[in-house]
């Protein structure tokens, strides 16, 4: 007898508890429109300095000032709009303000493009002299240093601002894949073998994958492989534009390549990078290749296959955990960093700053919006497993950061580079585990947090290093011009993935396509910084461990510091030094360590 399907609710459906309060930044929609038409008249306060930046101090400051109040104003209206789409991609309401919110971005964009052109037109002397005369500026020279950097690569202002004009037009491609995903893409429903028929989304594949019922997953892997399969051209064709594009900007602007271009940005060496993806690809491999097969021992199967990767090691054991369970837990596990810390994840769990629902048109993953001035926002879709409660701490970990840095520092000064933009997400994950495990004298509880455990550590040192390594291919390819095809994606996809599993897990075609779901390949070189941001995590979660309160003060010290210093300055006030390979090595010896764990305990 067949059993009711699951349903999928529509946003109307979801209880308001399950969902944030947008209230916090606009009452209502009318409010927020009013604001629109507002920004956009009080861009002159802005632009009435347009031509007199090189006059005086004084002139210079009181423009990056009104930039900055014009900027928060549109961080929040921008917020709002892309929230209410995240929740909700299917609703043409949303799609329709998204749109609008884009083309003032862009506006605003390109009126302001004059600023960054005027005082790269002054010189480094006269730059430094307007630092020492006026105090207040000394604020900002962080901002005004890391411009001067750029300066070689900057194009005349004329077509800076034609560029920026352009705005909408080149984040197209991110909106055009984010569109189609929570609009247009659906995937067939599938039958087990009893009858149950179940609905597949972008959001349920997740739940599905980590099932220990291997039927489920690789039913749902299959429907799944199939409805990415029938958008796989058009998807390529759109991140084919993505790679296209900063390959032309960075010839325009004089970089030796696309990477130097989106390297410069992040503030990161050539070194840094590469020895983020070379180490781990290297030396993880091994350590990974050994639990994929105790995977394939304990779970009987005659050979793991790439859709069985993610199954529960320990079928026997997994329990469910209540949101509430959860942020109970969190709160817990966190304590250690001290009230002013606590009162923000307070907050965040108990005022609804997250929206946990699981509807039609919600967008897959998880993230922490931070608008300047207002609270941070939490998306994520709850399933009641231990992973979410990982997911729901690493989310907090963002927005007890930004939440620090946004009462410390100016608007200018708050975001620090992406490269270190993930270690304190992942060092509430870190922290989480340690308390579990400390507190546990039950050996199997042990076993299962240790299991979490490398589940953070296989999403940030497996997942995203190897879309890390094929960007790193793809750009490339593009630079000696080879076109990017859904054939040339899927292929060197493959090649990533057998090249670090080898022959310890069967990769099939299918598995090609997984340069589909993530949105990170329209972020730059995004998908290798969160294994930096780990990296980071690893070494301070110990030193925490090992000095207590010390290296809690140096690391709220970082947070609350923004985005006041380099990400390689950054992670030396936390006693990290990312120069060398060896943080990097001793978070994969520590993944080594976790393997040998759960090797001896079968």
């Amino acid at each position: 007898m067949n059993k009711e399907m699951e349903k999928t609710l529509y946003r109307s459906e979801v209880p308001v508890e399950h969902t944030w309060d947008l209230r916090d930044l606009f009452e209502r929609e009318e409010l927020w429109k009013v604001e629109l038409l507002a920004i956009e008249e009080d861009i002159p306060t802005v632009t009435q300095y347009k031509g007199k930046l090189g006059q005086d101090a004084k002139t210079l400051l009181d423009c990056l000032k009104a930039r900055d109040a014009l900027s928060e104003r549109l961080a929040r209206a921008l917020t709002y709009a892309n929230l209410n789409q995240s929740t909700d991609g299917s609703n043409p309401v949303n799609q329709e303000n998204d749109a609008i919110v884009s083309s003032l971005y862009a506006k605003v964009s390109s009126s302001l493009s004059f600023i960054d052109s005027e005082i790269l037109a002054l010189s480094n002397e006269k730059l430094t002299t307007y630092i020492q005369d006026e105090k207040e500026l000394q604020v900002f020279s962080k901002t005004l240093t890391d411009l001067m950097e750029l300066k070689p690569h900057m194009l005349t202002p004329e077509t800076e601002e034609v560029l920026a004009a352009f705005g909408e037009i080149h984040h197209s491609p991110y909106m055009i894949y984010q569109r189609s995903k929570t609009s247009d893409m659906e995937f067939s429903s599938f039958v087990t073998n009893d009858g149950s028929e179940y609905p597949l989304t972008f959001n349920s594949f997740e739940k599905y994958e980590e099932s220990s019922d291997k039927e489920l997953r690789k039913k749902a892997y299959a429907t799944f492989s199939e409805g990415l399969d029938r958008y796989k051209n058009t998807y390529a064709a759109i991140y084919g534009t993505e790679v296209k594009k900063q390959v032309i900007e960075s010839r325009l602007r004089n970089y030796e390549s696309v990477t130097d271009m989106l390297l410069q940005e992040q503030q990161v060496t050539k070194e840094m990078y590469h020895n983020q993806l070379d180490t781990i690809l290297t030396e993880l491999a091994p350590h990974m290749r050994r639990y994929a097969k105790l995977k394939e021992r304990i779970l009987g199967l005659e050979k793991i296959h790439y859709c069985d990767l993610k199954a529960p090691l320990d079928t026997t054991y997994d329990p469910e955990i209540t949101y509430e369970e959860a942020s109970k837990l969190i709160l817990e596990a966190l304590d250690v960093m001290g009230p002013e810390y606590m009162e923000i994840m307070e907050k965040g769990l108990k005022e609804r700053w997250v929206d946990l629902a699981d509807n039609h048109g919600k967008r897959s993953g998880a993230f922490c919006s931070s608008p300047y001035g207002a609270h941070p926002y939490i998306l994520m879709t709850w399933h009641n497993s231990m992973r979410n409660t990982f997911t729901l701490a690493h989310e907090l970990g963002h927005a007890g950061h930004f939440a620090l840095a946004g009462r410390n520092q100016i608007i200018s000064n708050t975001r620090p580079s992406r490269y270190f933009i993930e270690a304190p997400s992942t060092m509430n994950e870190m922290l989480l585990s340690k308390y579990i495990i400390k507190k546990s004298t039950n050996d199997q509880i042990r076993r299962w947090v240790i299991l979490q455990s490398l589940g953070t550590y296989y999403h940030n040192f497996v997942t995203h290093i190897l879309e890390g390594a094929l960007q790193r291919k793809i750009y490339d390819l593009a630079e000696q011009g080879t076109p990017i095809t859904a054939k040339i994606l899927c292929e060197q996809n493959v090649d990533v993935l057998k090249s670090f599993w080898g022959d310890s897990v069967e990769i099939d075609e299918a598995a090609g396509l997984t340069w589909m779901r993530q949105p990170h390949y329209y972020m730059g070189l995004y998908p290798y910084t969160y294994s930096a941001g780990l990296t980071a995590s690893t070494a301070v979660s110990q030193m925490i461990e090992e000095e207590g309160q010390p290296a809690v003060d140096r690391w709220l010290k970082v947070l609350k510091a923004g985005g006041t210093l380099k990400p390689f300055d950054l992670m030396k006030l936390a006693n990290v030094d990312m120069s060398t390979p060896e943080p990097i090595q001793q978070a994969v010896a520590y993944v080594g360590s976790l393997i040998d764990e759960l090797e001896a305990s079968y």
